[in-house]
């Protein structure tokens, strides 16, 4: 659902950076649009990715509630990737260019796209 508002969208996105630092993680870029956001986050071998999720997810939408006053949550999934090296650059181009990306690409068919160019088998009713 539509539910990050552009006027306060940054201030997410800066808030989630912090948690992500304060769980150890290095956040490399944050960017999305009103119904989703994309993360670039360096991660230990220690870190369990759904821990931090959990967390992340839990942490912000307390923030919403508390700073904003707005009824908010998160889905109950997520999509997850790796990324080389190599690509890095490339992909936060990517994540701080969704306004202009999903212009043109909604973001149903965009994690399609993903999934399929990653070879991830997936059930579309959970889409």
């Amino acid at each position: 659902m539509p539910l990050i508002n552009k006027d306060w969208r940054e201030r997410l996105h800066s808030y989630m950076g912090g948690i992500i630092k304060g769980l150890g993680g290095v956040p490399l870029a944050i960017g999305g649009i009103e119904d989703h956001i994309h993360l670039l986050v360096g991660l230990k071998s220690t870190h369990r990715l759904d821990y931090l999720l959990r967390d992340l997810k839990a942490d912000s939408s307390a923030w919403v509630h508390r700073e904003l006053k707005k009824k908010f949550e998160w889905q109950k999934g997520y999509s997850a990737f790796t990324v080389s090296p190599t690509s890095i650059e490339g992909v936060k181009k990517y994540i701080l260019n969704q306004e202009t990306h999903h212009g043109k690409e909604s973001s149903g068919s965009e994690l399609v796209k993903l999934l399929k160019a990653s070879g991830i088998e997936y059930d579309e009713k959970y889409l």
